[in-house]
């Protein structure tokens, strides 16, 4: 079965973007193979809010990655080479992790984590944390969310950027339940 990764760059305050969508913070390290990581990859799941700051343009069906974009609002009709999932979201994340291929990025964002990870849709979050303080933006996971248990795989600190990458095993919601 194929892995469904939630990777991204949060900041030190718990956002992946700034108040008005901006990830001009996010400072790649040197050190960092972003290209070893977007290998790993052949699926892309992104929300109707990444989906629009990113652009369509972003995600062309020409470079063999498959990208899926979550929305309730947008319509098939406007796109033609990007399938929009509205409906049987739970359906098609099962069904993609069931196909022979690499592993599903979660590319963004904090609402479309919340809701695969509330239905035990995740495997793994991945997180880089970029030292800087935003103040307000998109937090990593969308409220109200119900508390997750993960369990620490992997670390490392890019020492040119201060940048911290931990790679966390998703567990599930916590028997306690509540919110996070």
């Amino acid at each position: 079965m194929r892995k469904v990764r939630y990777s991204c760059a949060m900041s030190l305050d718990g956002y992946i973007a700034g108040p008005n969508g901006e990830y001009d913070w996010i400072v790649i390290d040197p050190d960092f193979d972003f290209q070893a990581l977007s290998e790993q990859f052949d699926t892309y799941l992104l929300g109707r809010k990444t989906f629009e700051v990113t652009g369509s343009q972003a995600f062309p069906a020409s470079s063999g990655i498959r990208t899926y974009v979550f929305s309730r609002t947008l319509r098939q009709s406007d796109y033609e080479n990007i399938p929009i999932i509205g409906e049987n979201w739970k359906e098609v994340v099962r069904s993609l992790r069931e196909e022979e291929g690499r592993d599903i990025w979660l590319f963004g964002g904090g609402s479309l984590f919340r809701s695969l990870a509330e239905e035990g849709l995740v495997d793994t979050v991945e997180v880089a944390i970029v030292p800087v303080l935003l103040g307000a933006g998109v937090p990593l996971i969308a409220e109200p969310a119900t508390r997750i248990s993960l369990e620490l795989k992997e670390h490392k600190l890019y020492e040119k950027t201060g940048t911290v990458s931990l790679i966390y095993e998703f567990k599930g919601p916590s028997p306690e339940g509540g919110s996070a």
